[in-house]
């Protein structure tokens, strides 16, 4: 069994230890020590990183002997004496999320009776799911009263209990292993039994911002970050607005409305140059269709077109197959290419046959029926693409 020195001391990261085994599975070299300080995957919280001697840790498992394997990008030696090392920057931002994640599941149970049912502490965010669903408001009141803890700067201590004293205490949830426990307690707020690594006091918390929340499996997924997350969050949405504000010579409090109003502008231009595009389409087709090349029984209109996106080549495409006789097959100027292929009436070609065989020489994706058919990604040049439809008619 490995003595676990993050159970008293979620601050210590280095140690000295001895190597008590060693081997390799499936190409990872791993080993167990008789001390250890790194923390394995469990409860919701990732495993601790780091080095022992010269060996980088990449992975640590509990094992349900009660020993902890770090699997190692090299190899250790049974017996030796090694120096290890945990990665601080992750494992006090883990003591951050985690002690925050006791707080913020408190406060939604002590205010509102919403228990949390389960916790993830990912790699740039947490979720607590609650057994039930309540609204933004009280969600606010959680966050603020969840903070208001951290500010008190309370004390958080670890100690250890049996099955029996534990029976006789006010634990915020009933615990899911047998035997002795360990209990991380929140002065005056919380008293749980957890495995995982905290800080020593509240206000190490620094902050709990909710980023957000929705409704899971009959109750609330909530999204938060603490500390340095919360902190790198601020940080991106505030050069994001600052930047929108600019680009938009807006102030801060304008901001949504001068959104929507962008949106509403950009949906309307697209509209016009939708109808300006099919337009130009209708008296560019008059003009292919009379310059078209003539491949056995059917006039082919096969051109490279600047600047016309899918839509446009789509409008274009339909726009010469409205000419009798004509088969359209209009590209995109620079690969990968756009491709819109489309038939007249009165001709038996497939225009959907046309574009499979194109994807197939040319790779790409695409389809759609007999008369008309789009696509894109083609690797390469429109007059290869121009010259296989040639091919495939003659």
């Amino acid at each position: 069994m490995t003595e676990r020195l993050y159970y008293t001391d979620a601050y210590a990261n280095a140690f000295d230890a001895t190597v008590t085994a060693a081997g390799d599975e499936d190409g990872r070299p791993w080993a167990t020590l008789d001390r250890t300080a790194f923390y394995p995957a469990s409860g919701g919280q990732p495993f601790d990183t780091g080095r022992l001697g010269d060996a980088s840790v990449a992975d640590v498992i509990d094992r349900e002997d009660g020993t902890i394997v770090h699997v190692l990008d090299r190899p250790l030696a049974t017996g030796a004496r090694v120096r290890g090392e945990i990665d601080w920057a992750r494992r006090f931002d883990h003591m951050q999320q985690h002690t925050g994640q006791h707080v913020l599941s408190a406060a939604f149970d002590r205010l509102f009776q919403a228990r949390t049912v389960s916790f993830h502490l990912g790699a740039e965010t947490c979720t607590i799911d609650l057994d039930r669903a309540v609204g933004a408001d009280k969600v606010a009141a959680a966050e603020q009263d969840a903070n208001r803890i951290v500010w008190e700067d309370r004390p958080v201590t670890v100690r250890f209990v049996t099955a029996e004293e534990a029976a006789a205490l006010p634990l915020r949830k009933e615990p899911q292993r047998e035997g002795p426990l360990r209990l991380v307690e929140i002065d005056g707020l919380d008293l749980s039994a957890c495995g995982g690594t905290h800080v020593a006091r509240t206000g190490a918390v620094g902050v709990i911002a909710v980023s957000s929340w929705e409704k899971f499996r009959g109750g609330l997924r909530v999204e938060f970050l603490c500390g340095g997350r919360a902190l790198g969050r601020f940080r991106t949405l505030r050069d994001a607005v600052a930047g929108s504000i600019r680009a938009l010579s807006v102030l801060p409090d304008e901001l949504p409305e001068a959104i929507a109003r962008a949106q509403a502008e950009n949906k309307e231009l697209r509209r016009v140059m939708r109808g300006l595009t099919e337009q130009l389409a209708v008296h560019e087709a008059a003009r292919l269709a009379a310059a078209g090349t003539r491949v056995g029984q059917v006039t082919l209109v096969a051109e490279a077109f600047e600047g016309w996106d899918a839509a446009g080549l789509k409008a274009l495409a339909t726009a010469v197959a409205a000419h009798p006789g004509c088969l359209a097959v209009c590209l995109g100027a620079a690969p990968p290419l756009l491709v819109a292929v489309a038939r007249s009436a009165d001709i038996a070609i497939d225009a959907s046959a046309v574009l499979k065989s194109l994807t197939t020489e040319f790779g790409g994706k695409g389809g759609g029926k007999a008369e008309l058919a789009q696509g894109g990604g083609l690797a390469a040049e429109p007059a290869d693409v121009i010259a296989a439809v040639k091919q495939l008619l003659s």
